[in-house]
């Protein structure tokens, strides 16, 4: 989506970015629903919409899983957000996510985050480095409208390095 409140950069985006995982949002939360078919060899591993932007091994962060639960998730129930990751260069303040939402092909959301304010959701600070994980429940709105989403959630280090880049290709109230 990923994909709660702004970036799990994740790891919290991506945090882990991925764990960033959530995708954070300021006031609302990216919405995630069914997976929308999309074959692809850079899926982020465990039960989840997400797929590394590019390469897995370019990146500073490798996540070992990132699990949703339920999978899809659904408008106006709870998301457990489950992600690991291995960050193999310290992440400092500074750090910064460039977070894209589409609406088919609108787009809703284009911006740059603070990646180190938006993991203290999920109980996280900077400097981060070595193994990173969270566990974080959120409530999805009711008035998700349906359609098709495209979520993307770059994050980069102080000095412009690439963490990880997701992407999350999701459907809600459609068939």
């Amino acid at each position: 989506m990923l994909i709660s409140r702004y970036l799990a950069v994740g790891v919290s985006t991506m945090a882990v970015s991925a764990t960033a995982l959530n995708f954070f949002h300021p006031g609302g939360q990216i919405r995630l629903g069914a997976a929308v078919d999309d074959p692809d060899d850079n899926l982020v591993p465990g039960d989840n919409p997400l797929k590394y932007c590019g390469e897995p091994e370019t990146y500073i962060l490798d996540i070992e899983k990132v699990t949703l639960t339920p999978n899809p998730p659904a408008a106006g129930k709870g998301l457990l957000i489950d992600a690991t990751g291995n960050l193999r260069e310290k992440v400092e303040v500074g750090a910064y996510v460039a977070l894209q939402v589409k609406y088919g092909v609108i787009t809703l959301i284009k911006q740059t985050i603070d990646l180190c304010e938006q993991i203290k959701n999920v109980d996280l600070e900077c400097p981060l480095e070595g193994t990173v994980n969270f566990v974080k429940e959120v409530e999805l709105p009711r008035e998700i409208p349906p359609g098709f989403y495209t979520v993307q959630a770059d994050a980069y280090t102080v000095d412009d390095e690439p963490i990880v880049c997701l992407q999350a290709k999701v459907r809600f109230g459609v068939r």
